[in-house]
């Protein structure tokens, strides 16, 4: 199935604004086999937002819209919408009780503009957006749908995976089955890592594909299967998917996809153990990045951005005369912050930055981009010194991500150490 977007707002088209719903759709539509052939961003202009739906629908069954669907004047894609459609606006009543509802939960008075986005094109079926005031519209035409959708990211988000998607996949059901095993592998660069299962890739049939999805210090491999046979299918994709793990053996972080944090805090659920963070150059973003992934307070305890020196000292216990002798930036003084950490929060484990993120700070011996990172698990401490190239954001977020994976690589030691005594 072919799915077109079009994300609608002039604010788009001069950068006020970037348009994160696109890739949200296409991320949700993946796993059932739906293309998205074709992305457009079109201004806030009826011409503009019709010939881009007449474009859409020359290649596409499905076309999701975002935005312009607000109760000021520039949110025009519902007259728009309306016009092509044919109908004229009314006020739903369902509608107009669903937007009483949410400003009631928020504690908010409604007022004559926003209950004037309860008038609705009768051409359209609605379904009541239930986290937003703007009705989400289902139209069809020649046996196409159209979907308008709110701009709002996480309004899109929630009522794509609640309600949109589910109706969809009703609508246009498939006897294909489709399948996806993913693989994160660290270690490789993209490209020796294609070489090194080359010959594995070769030999997969034709209704298998393989899709390499870098991240920084990470690659993801996915598998995806589509097959009328599911048992078949099912039985192929498990088969090749543990040969692939078997051949890249360490290299394997984990067999599923799922994100760093969250594997970072079950394979703390799964030791028992506990954990804190202790960041400088990071500026607290992995403690940001572990407390957004639910239940994670089972693991986490807490965590202290040192930015400063004294900092380091009085909260740390991390040494003046480490901290002369080889300066903040080094794998000693990140050794001593995960000690402290663990003192002062009273935790199994923790994890430790100290960098220079840039544009200014570096010296030719310590560059901008030099990163030490520490790591200390019932296994004993470990620190390594990187160097992350890029902008001031680039390094935070390559250096939080090369801290997970560092953390995640010494519990699976604590396993393979448990394994050996055994």
């Amino acid at each position: 199935m072919n799915i077109s977007i079009i994300a609608i707002g002039t604010e788009l088209l001069i950068g006020q604004v970037i348009d994160t719903n696109s890739g949200d759709i296409a991320t949700r539509f993946a796993p059932y086999g739906w293309n998205v052939n074709d992305i457009q961003v079109v201004d806030d202009n009826a011409f503009q937002i019709t010939r881009a739906i007449d474009r859409a629908f020359e290649s596409s069954d499905v076309v999701i819209t975002t935005g312009g669907l607000g109760p000021t004047k520039d949110d025009i894609t519902k007259a728009t919408l309306c016009d092509y459609f044919g109908g004229e606006m009314r006020e739903d009543p369902s509608v107009l009780e669903n937007i009483k509802q949410v400003f009631a939960k928020r504690g908010l008075t409604l007022n004559d503009l926003t209950s004037r986005q309860a008038i609705v094109p009768t051409s359209c079926k609605v379904i009541q957006n239930t986290v937003g005031t703007a009705p989400i519209m289902w139209f069809e035409k020649e046996g196409k749908v159209l979907v308008a959708m709110p701009g709002v990211p996480f309004e899109t988000r929630e009522m794509l995976d609640s309600a949109v998607i589910p109706a969809l996949l009703d609508r246009f059901k498939s006897n294909v089955s489709i399948e996806h095993r993913c693989v994160l592998v660290t270690g490789y660069t993209e490209s020796l890592l294609a070489m090194t299962i080359s010959d594995w890739e070769e030999s997969l049939p034709d209704f298998l594909h393989l899709a390499y999805l870098p991240k920084p210090g990470l690659v993801r491999l996915r598998i995806d299967g589509t097959h009328h046979d599911k048992d078949y299918l099912i039985n192929e994709i498990d088969r090749r998917h543990a040969e692939l793990c078997r051949i890249l053996g360490d290299h394997v972080l984990c067999d599923r996809d799922i994100p760093l944090e969250k594997l970072l805090l079950d394979e703390l659920r799964a030791r028992d153990l506990t954990i804190s963070t202790a960041e400088s150059c990071t500026g607290g973003n992995i403690a940001h990045m572990l407390t957004s992934i639910p239940g994670c307070s089972e693991m986490f305890n807490g965590g202290v951005v040192a930015y400063s020196n004294p900092v380091k000292e009085s909260i740390l216990g991390v040494s003046p005369k480490t901290l002369e002798k080889v300066g903040a930036v080094s794998e000693e003084v990140v050794r001593e912050m995960v000690e402290g950490a663990c003192k002062a929060f009273n935790t199994d484990c923790a994890i430790a930055t100290s960098g220079i993120a840039g544009p200014s700070g570096g010296t030719e011996e310590k560059p901008v981009g030099t990163v030490c990172i520490g790591i200390k698990t019932p296994d004993g401490t470990v620190s390594r010194r990187y160097h992350f190239p890029g902008s001031r954001q680039r390094v935070i977020e390559r250096a939080s991500m090369t801290a997970l994976i560092l953390a995640i690589e010494n519990l699976h030691k604590i396993k393979d150490n448990e394994a050996d005594n055994k």
